[in-house]
């Protein structure tokens, strides 16, 4: 077994057959869980979980765990921005140039705009992705040497209300818990994440801790029934926003029944009397009735999270060390929200009323959605932040970064908050903002109402995108492209969840491009232009602002100006780091970082004490109305990752969900003439798209549910016309932001729903290797607008393992590409068959073709050997036009890979009902690791008597799913208690994702 490494990646001479192994970290989520790189030479070749690291202890979730697919050379070649690109001007194509060339051009540009508009005319918008050290440069380029406040992080849509929480009851954006707290805690709260599909390896050890202490109570407040309350004890099903009359009915009812820490709050806290005052009229009736759930569960939740044993008599006050302990772990459904920032200090207020803070299995802990989010908060890298958690607004910490920078004393510092997210897309629309720089995030795929978006972006003067992956849809608007570095390439560190520093480091070269560019880390691209633009601005400092060779010297910079502050990190250095990932705060005296924060009842305020903050309930800012009468909610699948750009690179992680639809009740679908497949219109006040609907037994009546993450690269249709790119489910969400924390409101929007008849149908797929799928899927984006509902997305092969990725030939049927679209009249011209054909490999001498063209009818079959004749053959490819009755089951004929032995000319004919010798419809992949179906998992269960335990043990022990990773033993669990032994006892939801199908 190879062992892990610490010298930096290899350089191209480096021995091809040598495999080395590099401790890093993933790339995904906040968790931070360490990763084990296998290479040789410059190729990444397997991936697995660090069991030394503290964060994971070797597991990984699908995501991570296949991340050495993602970097497989085709993969990469098809997709990375691998050269930097001009645009000479706004409507010609971007032309690769040097770096040199891109570089002097963003300076120049840059320096005119300044010079012209002044620097306010900038603005960065930068990315929770970035390495702290990248956060660190752009934060010194912005701020230091050009001077605007205009610098926000895409952290703003994701993290901002909980660092606004913090900082006004705590003091401070630290998170006060760690992950350790799961095994200590009596009571666990999930409020507004689905922890199971979202932060998979940290619901693993919450399943450990509840399977070793069964008494642990789990609650979990969510308007859909997720896979995270398969754990769930109580499930508070509230009403979509209602979250801070939740929340403030459970103190209510904490304080009626003396169940506060009233020593702990006279001793470490302000304000609760206001706060007493203001839930005064939050009465369990009122409260149930606004959010809709049983009084008897809220005053259930009440004495889960207050910490009173069961058996405590009422009225008899609770010594704190008798108190069961809560932890709270919370993310996007708090905080994407316009009453973000309140729901966010609600929820303290609870833990800080009862003591439950700064002691093991206690606190408030939000969960982070990307890897370095606290990194960039750590660092600056958000519109109202200086380095180390200070303010522009405040004089002495505008002095202490003059002094750090060594700046001269006229050099003025920006000294109020720089615009956030959505608004400094709003002044780029309006024109105030000329210039955008956007580096390693997608706004045209993940920023909300994507119509003001694209306005941004066309009318600014100058788009420059720092990005890894030229697939990304904000690509297509740059008019300087500058290819970054990405995992697996780069060096530096990342902040988790629990305030864990790790290093993440480089196994291998970026590729390059055929001249023998490449792309650069975030760092060095922008200390490059900020080198060169420096020799062009007024004098800000005798010496040169960016003198960094490598992210070790940027490190200790950033070290240095967190000296005396709440997150002192002088303590560590990258040797030290090396040795095992710390937290802080860890100064130089310091032994360790502290794994919790407060445990002495003190806070970093100008008292020592906590606040309360007593905020009313507001509802929703687009609330249900006869026009709108669904809530749309939002959130994340469980084996893709935000937009998509990574992790949509490898086919087989569409095996657990395929394809864009749009979840309702199934009341709701049959009110509405609805049938599982059908195609609707979701409709908002800003936008439109046409998507599937699916039964769910997830969302309650009048409540809709559709991923994040289906952007215009992948989902195209009406709201856009036939030369804009799509808007995707972002075209649909609403702009407006949390007062406080300036976090908009993507989890909820008013929508209609309405049957979509369209009668003319396509459906084409064929496998194809790696590089041409996504070289095809990204050809084929153009004519995403050309119908009334389009979707284009890869397929993969579920394999029974995750092999190296060296052993997968390259002409390998493990990744494919589907283009589904549908019109109510069909196309007159054959542009769009030509060209299909061709990305999809349906025109070469293999290919069986029909058409009828007066009736748009068209058909195309492809085969491999097709010496065989009608045995032995397989199906790799299809194009259907027309009806497209039989395309459910060719769809699953050609997925499962098998001789076809069904004659062409049935094959060719367009039949509802399949032939004998068709394949079953296809079912969905629950099990990732093992390519396990739901099919089979059915199957197995039917057979199987006993309790859910030993269920679940003859199956892990039959099929082998839910025994590697573990992300699917959520879903396991709902499959065992739907086909439960009882012969009455239905199944909800395996009929609808067939339909996809």
């Amino acid at each position: 077994m190879p062992t892990p490494h610490d010298s930096p990646a290899p350089t191209p001479s480096a021995p091809t057959g040598e495999t080395r192994v590099t401790r890093s970290t993933c790339p995904y989520c906040g968790v931070g869980c360490g990763v084990l790189i296998e290479s040789r030479g410059d190729r990444i070749v397997g991936v697995r979980g660090d069991p030394q690291h503290p964060a994971n202890f070797g597991r990984l979730c699908t995501k991570g765990s296949t991340l050495h697919w993602t970097a497989h050379p085709q993969r990469q070649q098809a997709t990375r921005l691998l050269q930097p690109m001009l645009r000479p001007h706004r409507n010609a194509a971007a032309e690769p140039v040097s770096w040199n060339q891109a570089l002097q051009h963003v300076a120049d540009r840059l320096a005119a705009l300044i010079q012209r508009e002044g620097p306010e005319a900038v603005g960065f918008y930068v990315s929770g992705q970035l390495l702290t050290e990248d956060y660190y440069v752009f934060h010194k380029l912005a701020r230091g040497l050009i001077g605007t406040p205009h610098l926000d992080s895409n952290s703003r849509l994701c993290m901002s209300s909980a660092v606004v929480g913090y900082k006004l009851t705590l003091g401070a954006d630290a998170p006060p818990a760690c992950y350790e707290d799961l095994d200590h805690a009596d009571c666990v709260l999930i409020a507004g994440s689905n922890t199971a599909w979202a932060h998979p390896i940290l619901f693993r050890r919450l399943e450990q801790a509840k399977a070793r202490r069964p008494q642990m109570r789990v609650i979990v407040v969510d308007p859909r029934r997720t896979d995270t309350c398969s754990l769930a004890d109580l499930h508070l099903a509230l009403q979509p926003g209602t979250d801070v009359m939740l929340f403030h009915g459970l103190l209510h009812v904490m304080e009626a029944q003396g169940w506060v820490d009233r020593e702990y709050i006279e001793r470490h806290t302000h304000g609760y009397a206001e706060l007493r005052e203001l839930v005064r009229d939050y009465t369990p009736e009122a409260v149930a009735q606004v959010c809709a759930i049983a009084v008897a569960d809220l005053i259930t939740a009440a004495r889960w999270l207050a910490g009173v044993p069961h058996d405590w008599p009422a009225g008899k006050p609770l010594p704190r060390d008798q108190r069961q302990r809560t932890l709270s772990l919370y993310c996007q459904g708090l905080n994407q929200s316009t009453s973000g920032t309140a729901k966010n200090a609600s929820l303290i207020n609870l833990h800080l009323a009862c003591g439950q803070i700064g002691r093991p299995g206690a606190g408030p802990l939000s969960l982070t959605g990307q890897p370095n989010a606290m990194g960039g908060r750590e660092v600056g890298a958000m519109a109202t932040l200086f380095s180390a958690h200070r303010d522009l607004t405040d004089a002495a910490h505008r002095r202490d970064m003059a002094r750090l920078w060594g700046l001269l004393p006229d050099a003025a510092l920006p000294d109020r908050p720089g615009l956030t997210a959505v608004e400094m897309f709003e002044a780029a629309a309006r024109g105030q903002i000329k210039a955008l720089w956007i580096a390693c995030t997608n706004p045209a795929q993940s920023m909300p109402d994507q119509a003001t978006v694209r306005q941004a972006l066309r009318r600014a003067e100058l788009v420059i995108v720092q990005e890894a992956y030229q697939t990304a849809a904000t690509c297509q608007w740059a008019d300087v492209l500058l290819p970054a570095a990405t995992w697996g390439e780069k060096e530096g560190t990342v902040t988790n969840s629990e305030r864990r520093i790790s290093r993440v480091r480089a196994a291998v070269s970026p590729p390059r491009s055929p001249t023998g560019e490449g792309p650069w880390p975030d760092w060095r691209i922008a200390a490059e232009v900020g080198r060169r633009l420096q020799a062009q601005l007024p004098a800000h400092s005798t010496s040169s602002l960016f003198p960094y060779r490598s992210p070790e010297e940027i490190w200790n910079e950033h070290r240095e100006s967190t000296r005396g502050r709440d997150l002192d990190i002088t303590g560590l250095s990258y040797a030290r780091l090396e040795q095992t990932p710390q937290q802080w705060p860890c100064p130089e005296t310091a032994a360790s970082g502290l794994p919790r924060l407060y445990t002495d009842g003190r806070f970093p305020t100008q008292d020592g004490r906590a606040r309360f903050a007593a905020f009313p309930y507001e509802p929703v800012a687009e609330d249900r109305c006869q026009r709108y009468p669904y809530a749309l909610l939002t959130g994340r699948l469980r084996d893709q990752w935000h937009g998509m750009t990574r992790t949509a690179t490898v086919g087989r992680l569409f095996g657990h969900v395929g394809e864009p639809a749009v979840w309702m009740h199934s009341d709701d679908l049959r009110e509405e003439g609805l049938q599982a497949g059908d195609l609707v219109r979701l409709e908002s006040r800003r936008g439109r798209v046409v998507l599937p609907a699916l039964p769910s037994d997830e969302v309650q009546r009048r409540q809709c549910f559709v991923p994040m993450h289906w952007g215009g690269e992948y989902l195209g249709g009406p709201s856009s016309s036939s030369t804009a790119p799509a808007h995707g489910i972002n075209g649909l969400t609403l702009p407006a932001v949390c007062p406080r924390s300036r976090q908009p409101e993507l989890k909820h929007a008013a929508v209609r729903i309405e049957p979509a008849r369209l009668g003319w149908r396509l459906h084409a797929m064929a496998w194809l290797p790696p590089d041409k799928t996504l070289r095809a899927q990204a050809a084929l984006r153009n004519l995403l607008t050309r119908f009334d509902y389009a979707v284009c997305v890869p397929f993969g092969a579920s394999t029974a393992t995750v092999p190296s990725d060296d052993s997968v030939p390259d002409d390998a049927m493990t990744d494919g590409l589907l283009f589904k679209a549908a019109a109510e009249r069909a196309p007159v011209d054959s542009d769009w068959l030509i060209q299909l054909c061709q990305e999809l490999e349906l025109d070469g001498p293999d290919v069986v073709g029909l058409d009828d063209a007066p009736r748009r009818f068209h058909r195309r079959l492809r085969w491999s050997n097709p010496s065989h004749g009608d045995e032995g053959r397989l199906l790799t490819g299809f194009l259907l036009s027309g009806r497209c009755q039989s395309a459910g089951w060719m769809d699953a004929l050609l997925r499962r890979r098998e001789p076809v032995v069904i004659p062409t000319l049935m094959l060719l004919m367009d039949l509802r009902i399949p032939p004998t010798g068709a394949a079953p419809a296809s079912s969905p992949t629950v099990c990732q690791c093992l390519g396990v179906s739901e099919e089979a998992i059915v199957a197995d269960l039917r057979g199987r008597h006993g309790d859910e335990a030993q269920r679940l043990r003859g199956l892990q022990q039959a099929l082998g799913c839910g025994t590697q990773c573990g992300s699917c033993l959520p879903q396991l669990r709902r499959l065992l208690r739907a086909h439960s032994p009882s012969p009455s006892t239905a199944v909800a939801g395996t009929e609808a994702e067939g339909a996809l199908r």
